[in-house]
């Protein structure tokens, strides 16, 4: 896998490679940054459910100020850092949490939600929500329309298996 575009464009990232994690594919998540574009420079941004963390490190790339990676299995948790240190990446926490069981002290600008589709959980990305900043945005790609109570739906669009839709408080 690599970055499309930006300061890390064509570098490689390690991806953990295990059935607990699946990679978003390549003409969904440029399909997902071309939508998005105009709300990444300078921004706060949280990629849960994180995997390899591609979808940070596409942000970051791209102009994002900071990224918090919030990702629960060990093997994706050593290889987010692993990318970040290949990368020489610096303004990146990596959080290793269930989503459930994270509670942030800062708000954020911009946060990437790629659940598990076989255990998506509407209330998951309910308790995302809450971090947004007063202008803030989410980010979901989930196997089917969510509404989210308290944000208003932006775009969404489908591609193969998959929704990204995207909402804004």
């Amino acid at each position: 896998m690599r970055i499309i575009s930006g300061i890390y464009k064509n570098k490689e990232i390690l991806t953990p490679g295990t059935d607990k994690t699946h990679p978003m594919g390549s003409r969904e998540k440029l399909a997902l940054f071309n939508m998005i574009l105009s709300y990444l420079p300078e921004k706060r941004v949280l990629d849960a459910f994180a995997g390899s963390g591609a979808l940070g490190l596409e942000a970051l790339s791209r102009g994002a100020s900071e990224a918090v990676f919030v990702e629960k299995d060990e093997k994706a948790v050593k290889i987010i850092k692993e990318n970040l240190k290949s990368l020489g990446v610096t303004n990146a926490t990596v959080v290793k949490s269930t989503v459930d069981a994270f509670e942030p002290e800062e708000k954020f600008d911009l946060i990437f939600a790629d659940p598990p589709y076989d255990k998506f959980e509407k209330s998951q990305i309910e308790h995302l929500a809450r971090f947004l900043s007063s202008d803030g945005t989410l980010v979901l790609s989930s196997p089917e329309p969510v509404d989210l109570p308290g944000l208003k739906l932006l775009k969404s669009r489908k591609y193969a298996g998959c929704i990204i839709s995207i909402f804004v408080v």
